[in-house]
Parts: structure tokens; sequence; C-alpha cells
């Protein structure tokens, strides 16, 4: 078996998972490539000794690669994403962050995990991308969302919304986000838009916080085209994919849509979505439910 590993920074909690993980693919012969810097942080940490290959960017990986394991919170997977692209290599998450909708596997119990994941006994969910047509932003595709909101001033921006061709809107507001199914618990659902299972074909477009109070999300078929143009009184906005951010001039015209690959994340039996969706969120909580 041959196996990535990709963390993106360390903490004092995660040396222990850390070290099982290791210790449990040495002991059961599997090869390893490490992120080139994360390793660095390893050894500076003395978390590892045993020289390790690397790989530093998604040129280095293909299909000879079983599985890329992500080592921290939800914001480690969508960088992992950026290495694995379309090569269709599965992630699987191992929580070391905090809230963790989509790194499932917790420490406790790390070792049944890693099992499961040796013997294959893994299921693997397909998550729908979002790419886009903007200069600056490399790679230019999304796991979680798009979103465009105002940078350096107080006033609202002007959205101008298009599916397919059509006029849908002109959202009046700080922004406005794209996402995905897997988005669908991040950013838009702090701004009020609906969950939506990772196996939806839609897509949901939620305004931040709109002036024009009508404007509510608004759930769409994943293979829409959205055209948006924005403007404002300022000569610049923000466009962010997940954590990649770039700036670009008013009135310019963005097209976002599905991309043609997909990201595989692993689903472990014991952790399924709708378990993941009761204890992150609390569902059940109240005893009267």
């Amino acid at each position: 078996m041959k196996v990535a590993i990709f963390g993106q920074y360390y903490q004092n909690d995660t040396r222990p998972i850390i070290k099982d993980i290791f210790v449990f693919f040495n002991r059961n012969n599997v090869e390893m490539i490490i992120e080139e810097k994360f390793l660095e942080i390893l050894y500076e940490e003395k978390i590892v000794e045993k020289q390790y290959k690397t790989f530093a960017s998604h040129a280095d990986l293909d299909s000879s690669f079983d599985i890329l394991i992500s080592i921290g919170g939800d914001g480690t997977i969508l960088k992992a994403a950026t290495f694995v692209r379309d090569s269709g290599i599965p992630i699987l998450g191992v929580n070391a962050g905090r809230l963790g909708f989509l790194a499932k596997v917790q420490k406790e119990n790390i070792e049944l995990f890693l099992q499961i994941v040796l013997e294959k006994k893994y299921t693997i969910s397909e998550r729908t991308l979002l790419s886009i047509e903007c200069p600056g932003i490399n790679p230019n595709f999304a796991m979680n969302e798009i979103a465009i909101s105002r940078k350096a001033t107080t006033s609202m921006i002007t959205i101008e919304t298009f599916l397919n061709g059509e006029y849908l809107n002109s959202y009046w507001a700080d922004g406005l986000i794209i996402s995905t199914p897997t988005g669908s618990t991040g950013y838009s659902l702090s701004c009020g838009g609906p969950i939506l299972t990772p196996d939806v074909k839609g897509l949901v477009i939620t305004p931040i916080a709109p002036h024009n109070l009508n404007a509510r999300p608004l759930v769409i078929p994943d293979d829409t085209e959205i055209k948006l143009k924005v403007s404002g009184r300022e000569e610049e906005y923000l466009v962010s994919l997940d954590s990649r951010i770039t700036t670009i001039s008013n009135n310019s015209e963005l097209v976002i849509k599905k991309t043609p690959f997909q990201i595989k994340m692993v689903e472990i039996p014991e952790e399924t979505f709708l378990k993941t969706l009761r204890a992150k969120l609390l569902w059940g909580e109240d005893k009267r439910n």
C-alpha cells in the first residue's frame, strides 16, 4: 500500500495522532510519501526521525497512490484537494482540528480506523467542485465555495446574477456565496443557507447580509452555469475559492460552473455524514427529541 500524508501545521495535541499514524503504517509496511513542508515540521519537532520520500505538488501524485491522509481540520482537507486535483486519489481526513465536518476520523480509536483503511473496508463519496474563469487564482477550483465580497469598504456591492444566460437577480449585499453540497455546512450555513447531503446534485446561492431582505438562499442544479457581474463604489472586490483569495476589478464578469472531475472522500462506516451532523450541530441533545 502506498500512502501520501499531508498536514498544514503542527500543534502540541497533534503529536500523539501523528505518532500513532506513523507507527501503525511502519508496522504494517505501508509506503509513506510525506508533503515536504509538513515533513520539515515533523523533523524540527522531532516527531519522526526516519528519512521519507516527499511530494511537493500535484504533479508528484499519480495513480500509484492508494490514498492521501490529511492530518488537521477541514481547512487542511481543502488544501489537500489542491494536491489531489483530478488524480482520483481518495482523501481521508484525520481530525486534529475542532469542528471537522470533512475530517471524519477522530483521534480516539485511530488505530481501528487505520486498520479499516489498510483492509480497504471503506466507501468513497465523490464531491462536486466549482471552477471559475478568473485571472490570478491557481488552482481555479473550490471544494467548499466560491465567495464574492466587498474589499476595503463598508458599502454594499451589487452582484448581477445570471443562470444559464437568464437573468436571476441583482443582489445588493456584502457579498454572495456559491456553495457545493460539501460547502453547505460551512460559510453558506453561517449565512443562513440550507444543508445539503453530499450526494445532492445541486449548488446553493447564498447572499451575505443582503440589503434586499427578500433575497433568500436558492438551490439550483449543479450543471448550471452561473455568470456574475459585480459593481460598487470601490474599484475592486474580493473573490475567494475556499481559503484562496484574489482581488478583481470592478465590473468584471465571472463565470462559475461545475468542474469535469470530482474529489473522492473516504467514508468510514462508523463515521457517516448524518452521524457527523448530529454530533457537530448537537442535534438530539435536547432530551425531548
